[in-house]
């Protein structure tokens, strides 16, 4: 998009931002009739990969799961588009944590983090969210977007409450440039790799390329791994909650560290299969020489 496409959309993102969130949601409802009944956004990539990924269930319960992710794909988009704008008091109203402990207990520690996660539930307001705590400083790993007008948008509405981001290949430059302060770095890893380099293993019963890197680097810096969910409780409403994965990742190797995250969201998107990002194409990839 050009700059002057730019400039005039520019005025609509922050219309839909500035909206009262029942307002967002009925829009979010006409959003789903064009993109589910009449566009058919993906419908073919999301059912191949449901049908891939649920064996066992019928057409009809897959059909149910398709449509519930539809549904809650709209509103994605626009919760997405809310956090340009959303205050600090909405954040803690609509976004809970089950417990705090984990964080505080390392931040007591003066101890940096890894934050694993996958594109389950609002994985941006749950940064949002974070931001608010007077605990680590968030880095967020990120593919900066080609157009640099968009790419500013996304940087504005993900670091204006204090986050910053580590564009991914300065990742473990960047970690190491901040090892004197307490942060943690947030790695959405449930991403497809290139098959050359990536850790193949078993993931919603498919063969499945992973990201080594996050292995690795948390181990390079000697951080713990914590893995971090984010459940939608209601419509607008969603609670994280967090689990020691790797306390030690001298004790393990990267390939492990990898394998415990794509095992521990596997449980998560059978829990609560509609939250997690059908559309995406991540299983494009055959294992070489399989």
């Amino acid at each position: 998009m050009s700059a002057i496409g730019y400039y005039i959309t520019l005025p609509l993102i922050y219309a839909i931002s500035l909206m009262p969130f029942w307002m967002l949601y009925g829009l979010s409802d006409f959003i789903f009739v064009l993109i589910y009944h009449v566009f058919g956004y993906r419908r073919k990539v999301v059912m191949a990969n449901l049908k891939n990924a649920f064996p066992e269930k019928s057409i009809a319960e897959l059909k149910s799961i398709e449509h519930k992710f539809y549904r809650y794909f709209c509103d994605l988009i626009l919760e997405t588009v809310k956090s340009l704008t959303i205050s600090e008091s909405t954040l803690k109203k609509r976004l809970s944590f089950a417990s705090m402990e984990l964080f505080e207990n390392y931040y007591s520690q003066k101890q940096s983090i890894v934050i694993v996660m996958g594109h389950f539930g609002n994985w941006e307001l749950g940064g949002a969210r974070f931001a608010i705590e007077p605990l680590h400083q968030l880095f967020v790993i990120y593919h900066p977007l080609k157009n640099k007008h968009f790419n500013g948008l996304i940087y504005k509405m993900r670091t204006r409450l204090g986050n910053g981001l580590y564009a991914m290949k300065d990742t473990l430059r960047g970690m190491i440039r901040d090892r004197e302060k307490v942060t943690a770095t947030a790695f959405i890893a449930d991403q497809t790799p290139s098959p050359k380099g990536a850790h193949w293993m078993e993931f919603m019963n498919q063969d499945t390329p992973v990201f080594i890197g996050t292995g690795k680097i948390a181990k390079k810096m000697n951080y713990p791994v914590v893995y971090v969910s984010i459940k939608r409780r209601d419509r607008g409403y969603y609670e994280i909650s967090l689990e020691d994965l790797v306390a030690d990742p001298s004790m393990v190797s990267a390939e492990e560290i990898v394998e415990r995250f794509t095992q521990r969201l596997e449980k998560d998107i059978h829990e609560m299969p509609e939250y997690w990002l059908w559309t995406h194409k991540r299983w494009k990839h055959k294992r070489p020489n399989a």
